[in-house]
């Protein structure tokens, strides 16, 4: 296959600059691949989707009443990032992640940003995020947000912006993970001499991570993944990941608090566990402080918690970090918290909640792009331009009667990548997710997960929403 006719069509392309010329990092890619034998990377396709099945590499979509179980949708060609580029990232998100945090144990304690009028007060203590019960909480090391999954994408003018923060059970590493086992296989010898960054480490950086959290006396502290079940989306995801670790998965069922500590049954009886890694909202932790109602929760583990004798990653309350209001106030806590300029841009946003801003929303709805705060996953979110004046009044009318609900910002002509389609090479839209692992320092997993939006012309890149996902290529320096 050739890329003969492949055009960028006025978007920034991740592998070729405008004049048709591959772009430094993927000159070597675009050789070995229009140097295969016809048929020869359908072929190799193949095979990636094959070993993804054989590995069981799926997620959950939720719709008419019962969980559908699918392969997550994979894409050969990788898209490749320059260690220069890369450099900067990294910086950025470091700094992104250490100023989040600083707002976490502010607003949960002094909230003085609060007071010295950064965020209107309104904006915070209204979230549907926010925990009143986290307030004077003091999770261990003062570290609120153990691992984050930042949102990155380009726009047409070639710069990268922060889209959204995931603070509270970010989820997608492990299809990171597996697609760069696949890949390694399917371009061996591009891959070796392109000098790609590992990212295989990441099981060993998360489990040293969650350990940092426990009680620095204890010599070997037991950890555990908690996840709601087999029905939850990302379950594959928890499974995984305490299978990589060499720690117990465990539902909440599993667990029992016992004379103020977190108690696991196995079968040779309970066992104590210091450090769970929670893939479970606060809403359904513990039915003694939050939701009543939750079965998949444990009876007192908040107040084990409180005690020091649980650490939970990422902590109760950072929810309220990655609030869609709260994103737009970022470079704000940036400057106010550290004194610096942010590295890396965030999107314009205008916030419905404050007046100005939601009159012009509502008067230019076709152009822009509307996301309710309270929504994940591509769910609730108006495309202006490519929307009809019935969806567009009904979003207006939303948003007069919940303007708290709604944010908006312009929209972006997100880059593309080359992806094969029907046999041939077809541009398609993407972002970039990297994985953030803060306990004792900060650490960025090189690349993170590309999600590609494989409808032609979609903008929206969710796996739920019929996106997939590419292997991520950062080059050494």
């Amino acid at each position: 296959m050739k890329f003969d006719g492949y055009t960028c069509d006025g978007f920034y392309d991740e592998m070729f600059l405008p004049d048709g010329n591959a772009r430094r990092g993927a000159t070597l890619l675009k050789h070995k691949i229009e140097s295969l034998v016809d048929g020869e990377l359908l072929d190799r396709q193949q095979a990636a989707e094959r070993a993804l099945l054989q590995g069981g590499i799926t997620f959950n979509v939720y719709g008419d009443g019962a969980a559908t179980e699918r392969i997550f949708p994979f894409d050969v060609i990788p898209r490749i990032i320059e260690a220069d580029e890369w450099e900067r990232l990294e910086k950025g998100l470091k700094q992104r992640v250490y100023a989040l945090n600083l707002f976490l144990d502010d607003i949960y304690h002094k909230q003085k940003i609060l007071k010295d009028k950064i965020i209107p007060q309104e904006i915070v203590l209204s979230a549907r995020s926010f925990r009143e019960q986290c307030v004077g909480l003091n999770p261990p090391r003062g570290i609120w947000c153990h691992i984050t999954g930042t949102d990155l994408v380009r726009d047409r003018d070639g710069q990268m912006y922060v889209l959204e923060d995931n603070l509270r059970c970010p989820s997608g590493v492990s299809y990171v993970l597996e697609n760069r086992r696949v890949m390694k296989r399917t371009f061996p010898q591009v891959f070796e001499a392109s000098r790609v960054r590992p990212v295989d480490e990441y099981p060993s950086r998360l489990l040293d991570m969650l350990q940092s959290l426990a009680d620095p006396a204890l010599e070997s502290p037991s950890v555990a993944v908690l996840t709601p079940g087999i029905y939850n989306s990302a379950y594959f995801e928890h499974s995984f990941l305490a299978q990589q670790m060499g720690v117990e998965l465990v539902e909440g069922r599993d667990l029992i608090v016992a004379d103020g500590r977190v108690l696991m049954r196995t079968t040779k009886g309970f066992e104590r566990v210091d450090v769970l890694y929670r893939r479970i909202d606060d809403d359904f932790l513990d039915p003694q402080v939050f939701r009543p109602d939750s079965l998949l929760g444990v009876p007192g583990l908040m107040e084990a918690y409180k005690n020091g004798r649980v650490a939970l990653a990422n902590a109760p309350g950072t929810g309220i970090a990655d609030d869609k209001c709260i994103y737009a106030y970022v470079p704000k806590m940036i400057r106010y918290y550290l004194g610096d300029e942010p590295i890396i841009p965030i999107v314009p946003t205008y916030i419905c909640a404050e007046k100005s801003d939601c009159g012009y929303v509502i008067e230019h709805l076709d152009k822009l792009v509307v996301k309710a705060v309270n929504e994940s996953g591509g769910y609730g979110m108006l495309v202006g331009p490519h929307s009809t004046a019935v969806q567009r009044a009904d979003f207006a009318e939303r948003i007069r009667k919940h303007p708290r609900n709604y944010i908006a910002q312009p929209t972006l002509g997100l880059s593309r990548v080359p992806v094969i389609v029907d046999g041939s090479f077809s541009g398609r839209h993407v972002d970039l997710r990297p994985y953030i692992l803060y306990g004792k320092d900060i650490y960025v997993l090189p690349g993170g997960l590309t999600r590609v939006a494989l409808k032609r012309g979609s903008l929206v890149v969710n796996s739920s929403q019929g996106g997939g996902s590419k292997d991520t290529w950062v080059l050494r320096a």
